[in-house]
């Protein structure tokens, strides 16, 4: 059994999604990033950067329990844990990583800031909001010019490198975009979509997430709790 310590965030996405596909037997803790339980020391023991998602398998290496933070991390352990979603040839292995890390390194954190400046700052920087959605554009453009010459992000393969990269492009309106403007991109992004266990995971917790972040929650996740040493 897998014990899932996470939020209905892209990041926590990541790994339902994952789990959904393969088939395996988890238990999900809410963490709620909002109300900072994020800090608890009981989550920082597993999560000491004190982000979700992070997991517990009781039946990790060995037959011993093994802890796991960072999504990139956690799906590359899910994949291999079952031989599934991450070719085993040396090539196409390689190419899966680069896109998984191409999501770690860059979608990510970049759509993130597209999405911060244009939600969630206390006042509008037109620089800020400029630059992170003219880069949102390019990152899109980066992952259409790639899905012209194939079918998923790694090649002819649905991998967790498509499953890293599909949850932080689902809110592209919030982060200035329109699928539209990237056929191929969109072609891509509705057939995942389109898959039962996606559909599973990304409803996972959904009903707890709030539609708007009151001022309290915002404290939590941008305020001065991020820095307090503990």
């Amino acid at each position: 059994m897998i014990d899932v310590y996470t939020w209905p965030t892209p990041n926590g996405h990541k790994v339902h999604i994952a789990l959904e596909e393969l088939g395996l037997d988890y238990t999900v803790h809410p963490i709620n990033i909002g109300q900072g339980d994020q800090f608890a020391e009981a989550f920082l023991r597993i999560s000491p950067n004190n982000k979700i998602p992070a997991i517990v398998d009781s039946d990790g290496p060995g037959g011993e329990a093994i802890s796991i933070f960072e999504s990139g991390a956690i799906l590359l352990y899910l994949a291999e844990k079952t031989a599934q979603l991450m070719p085993s040839e040396p090539r196409a292995r390689y190419t899966t990583l680069e896109w998984l890390m191409f999501q770690m390194g860059g979608l990510g954190p970049l759509l993130g800031q597209a999405h911060h400046f244009r939600q969630y700052a206390p006042e509008t920087i037109d620089y800020a909001v400029n630059r992170y959605t003219n880069e949102a554009a390019r990152l899109y453009g980066v992952v259409d010019r790639r899905l012209a010459d194939s079918e998923w992000l790694a090649g002819d393969a649905y991998s967790i490198a498509d499953i890293a990269c599909f949850p932080w492009i689902r809110p592209y309106e919030n982060q200035g975009q329109s699928l539209a403007d990237f056929p191929h991109l969109k072609r891509w992004f509705d057939a995942i979509a389109a898959r039962p266990a996606v559909a599973r995971g990304v409803s996972v917790l959904a009903d707890l997430r709030p539609a708007k972040l009151d001022t309290a929650a915002k404290e939590q996740l941008f305020g001065s709790s991020q820095y307090q040493k503990r």
